[in-house]
């Protein structure tokens, strides 16, 4: 009887030793587990933290540069691709835009003004160039005629004289005289500043003073022009 109840007692022992092994495997491999998460959530944070900081020490603007150059990229690309296939890659490109794209592109265009004031006297000259040579409404029946007429010289060289050659018509000519008198008229509308004058009498003390001054010769001048002229010459009583 004794010996039975030593087997049935180790029997039990070795189901609870074993029951206690596994929870213990399991929570090791449980415990390997989020040893191996931390790790991974170090390498990812720290991952984060370079980029970050390459990112603070890169330009403000590099995010626009990377998107132009990755742009210009794409259209070197599109243009060879245009070129292999004999296309012209300007008109594949106006084929591609939409027709709101477009019209929003106009309003854009129309509500930018290109003109930012006076800064030199080379800008406003362009300025005007630019100005004039949109009004220009060019004659193609009588540039065709022309390039009949010229044949070969209508596209000189270094040994072609076409000095004297060219006779402008009377629409021409009128057209040109119309314009420079709109031109004169525009510019006679401008309100210039006046000049210095060396030899004018300095009776003010700094520029609004002088202004001032101004204003008073300008209403009461002509009431203290004798009062003036004799202070000037000594006889005033």
């Amino acid at each position: 009887m004794a010996s039975v109840s030593e087997e049935s007692a180790v029997t039990d022992v070795e189901p609870v030793e074993t029951l206690a092994s596994q929870k213990r495997e399991a929570r090791l491999r449980k415990f390997k587990e989020l040893h191996l998460k931390r790790n991974e959530a170090h390498r990812l944070n720290h991952q984060e933290v370079a980029e970050e900081d390459k990112k603070l020490k890169l330009p403000s603007n590099w995010e626009a540069k990377k998107a132009r150059l990755q742009w210009e990229l794409e259209e070197n690309e599109k243009k060879k691709e245009c070129a292999a296939r004999g296309e012209d890659y300007d008109r594949v490109k106006l084929l591609e835009v939409t027709a709101s794209d477009a019209e929003r592109w106009q309003r854009k265009k129309k509500k930018k003004n290109p003109d930012t004031g006076f800064a030199g006297y080379a800008e406003a000259q362009l300025r005007q160039y630019q100005r004039l040579t949109k009004q220009i409404k060019p004659n193609m029946e009588a540039y065709d005629k022309q390039r009949e007429e010229s044949g070969e010289d209508f596209y000189p060289t270094s040994n072609t004289l076409i000095h004297g050659t060219h006779v402008p018509t009377k629409e021409g000519i009128d057209r040109m005289v119309e314009d420079v008198e709109k031109q004169i008229e525009k510019r006679s509308k401008y309100s210039r500043r006046r000049a210095y004058n060396d030899d004018a009498d300095i009776d003010y003390i700094n520029e609004r003073n002088a202004k001032f001054n101004q204003k008073a010769e300008r209403f009461y001048g002509k009431y203290t022009a004798e009062i003036k002229q004799n202070l000037e010459r000594g006889t005033a009583v």
